[in-house]
């Protein structure tokens, strides 16, 4: 399963992030996501969130429970674009400990493209779609 992604990014789980029963409290997986998808766009894609005209943001989001995280646990959060429309990206996740293969997390996104001066969806452009074509399929 995780051979299906080509990009992941790891992070450790902090005191901070647990809850009364000493697991990652559920909000915080999104917190993960979110930051592993910025990587996806900056190391992956070479794309500068902000810093291009291409901007994003949630439209919904599905996440799927498996089995918790705990403190110090060594966590790789795996991402890969599923369906691109015309102004959404459907982006497929998992969240796995370093040493295992079976995920803690499954999560679907699907991300707009957005124009912050307008505050509304735009279509994605050219030059982002093209970026995701090659990553997906190793030519980037």
């Amino acid at each position: 399963m995780t051979k299906d992604f080509r990009f992941s990014h790891r992070l450790k789980v902090r005191y901070s992030e647990i809850d009364g029963q000493k697991i990652v409290f559920n909000a915080h997986y999104m917190t993960y996501i979110d930051v592993a998808v910025t990587e996806y766009f900056q190391e992956g894609l070479n794309l500068g969130i902000g810093d291009s005209d291409f901007d994003f943001v949630v439209a919904k989001s599905t996440l799927e429970y498996k089995r918790p995280a705990l403190l110090n646990d060594w966590l790789t959060i795996r991402c890969r674009m599923g369906k691109v429309g015309n102004a959404s990206m459907k982006m497929n996740c998992i969240i796995t400990r370093d040493d295992e293969e079976s995920p803690l997390l499954k999560a679907e996104i699907i991300y707009v493209s957005y124009n912050p001066e307008t505050k509304t969806a735009r279509p994605i452009p050219n030059f982002v779609r093209e970026r995701i074509e090659q990553f997906e399929h190793g030519d980037l």
